[in-house]
């Protein structure tokens, strides 16, 4: 039982570090040198991303309904 846990954590540690990761890249993004957009495309990002953080955490609830729909602006 305990081998159960101990992967749960390791995995888990490592798959949320990497989500971590790639959200902060997000910043990078506010460069206006490099980039332009618009509050509805930011709105939008940050509603796709907190629609799918609701979700999975519905998962942990046992309300295992899935979609593999990808974001595109």
């Amino acid at each position: 039982m305990d081998n159960k846990k101990d992967n749960f954590k390791r995995i888990a540690e490592k798959r949320t570090n990497k989500i971590i990761e790639s959200i902060s890249k997000l910043q990078n993004l506010t460069n206006t040198s490099f980039y332009e957009y618009t509050d509805e495309q930011i709105v939008a990002i940050f509603e796709a991303i907190q629609k799918e953080l609701d979700k999975q955490k519905k998962y942990f609830n046992n309300d295992k309904k899935k979609s593999k729909k990808k974001f595109e602006l």
